[in-house]
């Protein structure tokens, strides 16, 4: 009988471990290969796992809501489809041996995870603890850094985060503390008769954490500008039939928008940057993050990889691939790693402009709102004319610690400039 173990598998270069959320088999169950064991979750992606062979699962060696590095063993799966945990039915000494190593390692494997936690039990990965250490953060001010990772974990990006505001987070809430000792930070609220609880899901906390600690991280600055986009308008009608046809995708107009902004990247590169203290990574790459609307209500920013080294039909695909996946809930881990930008279209709600949130590291992000008619003046050779046109607005929040209203507002006018210049000639 040969035993088969589940590796916990390798989800992304940046991606070191994963939360088991659950189990959707029990020890003793008959699995075919590449049935669904369990279903695990990263800083933002859930994911599941597949069997790698088809047998009898004979041990989960972690419990829902362990944290297990990549790489190690998860759960281990007979390929004799006679197989049981029971021990008294184990027939060979030598199986017997092998299954009690086994549990040996599970409970060892446990242990590790347990000794990562401090004394009040929080977890705190090796990566996260060696940083901490680096910079001279003690376990107890470790504690207090709001995690935006699995069941409120501290990430590698919230401690990154946290570091150059080091001492001054803990000044503010003790300011904000009445001689009641009542925070003023969190109002208190009433709950009334015939109100509805409902608790948030992991990835409402995640947003909700990563959120507030853009707006603590970053002083925010949003600059607006009406852009016409009559040209593409009428472009984008006289060729999307033609281009499904051609490519099999169909073209919305996100991809327009992000090959405008690519190309105002290049043009101002500093917004392209992110924060490290006092020093300022100037990105090689240019990934443009999409924010997409779950069907949960929730949200998440799938990234297009080096976005200026494909075309409009590559970036098409890109998208829609991208939006795709997020919907049905199948994005990878890598799916959402690196962006250098964010792009927010809230127009697709009907909202004519918005004031988006930073997506941290990164220092900027841009809200596409609704296209709407209306009666604009037309310069001509023969003189103003009033005609229907296309307009739509563009909000450009920025990071003001190292974008300046200047960079942030000619940044914004520059893509409406690219927007406005659409060639309705063009060819796809």
């Amino acid at each position: 009988m040969a035993q088969v173990e589940l590796i916990m598998p390798k989800m992304g270069e940046s991606v070191a471990e994963a939360t088991i959320i659950k189990w959707l088999k029990k020890e003793g169950d008959i699995i075919a290969a590449d049935e669904t064991v369990l279903e695990i979750a990263t800083d933002k992606v859930d994911s599941e796992i597949p069997a790698t062979t088809g047998g009898t699962l004979i041990k989960r060696l972690f419990n829902e809501g362990d944290v297990v590095q990549v790489g190690k063993a998860i759960a281990i799966i007979s390929t004799d489809a006679t197989a049981t945990i029971e021990t008294p039915e184990i027939k060979t000494p030598v199986v017997a041996q092998t299954i009690t190593v086994q549990k040996e390692l599970a409970v060892s494997a446990v242990q590790e995870v347990v000794l990562e936690k401090n004394s009040s039990g929080k977890f705190f990965s090796p990566l996260v603890r060696n940083i901490a250490k680096q910079e001279g953060i003690a376990m107890a001010e470790l504690e207090g850094i709001s995690g935006t990772g699995a069941n409120g974990r501290v990430t590698k990006n919230d401690i990154l985060a946290y570091i150059p505001n080091k001492g001054k987070q803990t000044k503010v809430v003790q300011e904000q503390v009445s001689n009641n000792g009542v925070s003023h930070v969190k109002p208190a609220v009433s709950v009334n008769a015939g109100d509805e609880i409902i608790e948030m899901d992991r990835m409402r906390k995640l947003i909700a954490d990563h959120m507030v600690m853009s707006v603590h991280t970053s002083p925010h600055v949003t600059s607006f500008v009406e852009a016409d986009v009559t040209n593409i308008v009428k472009w984008r009608e006289k060729v999307k039939n033609n281009f499904e046809k051609r490519e099999g995708e169909k073209l919305t107009f996100t991809p327009i928008f992000i090959e405008a902004l690519v190309k105002a990247i290049k043009d101002f590169p500093m917004i392209n940057v992110s924060l490290d203290g006092t020093k300022i990574i100037k990105r090689k790459n240019i990934n443009i993050g999409m924010a997409a609307a779950l069907p949960s209500g929730n949200l998440i920013v799938p990234v297009i990889k080096n976005a200026d080294m494909l075309n409009l039909v590559g970036i098409t695909k890109q998208v829609n691939d991208l939006a795709g996946r997020a919907r049905t809930g199948k994005l990878n881990p890598d799916d959402i790693q690196g962006g250098t930008y964010t792009i927010s279209n809230v127009g697709s709600f009907g909202n004519l402009m918005g004031t988006p949130i930073i997506n941290q590291p990164q220092v900027a992000i841009m809200a596409v709102g609704a296209i709407k008619k209306k009666p604009a003046v037309i310069e001509t050779v023969e003189g103003d004319l009033i005609g229907i046109r296309h307009f739509m607005f563009l909000s450009h929040s920025y990071d003001h610690r190292v974008v300046d209203g200047s960079l942030g507002g000619q940044f914004v006018r520059r893509v409406a400039d690219y927007l406005e210049q659409w060639d309705i000639n063009r060819e796809f």
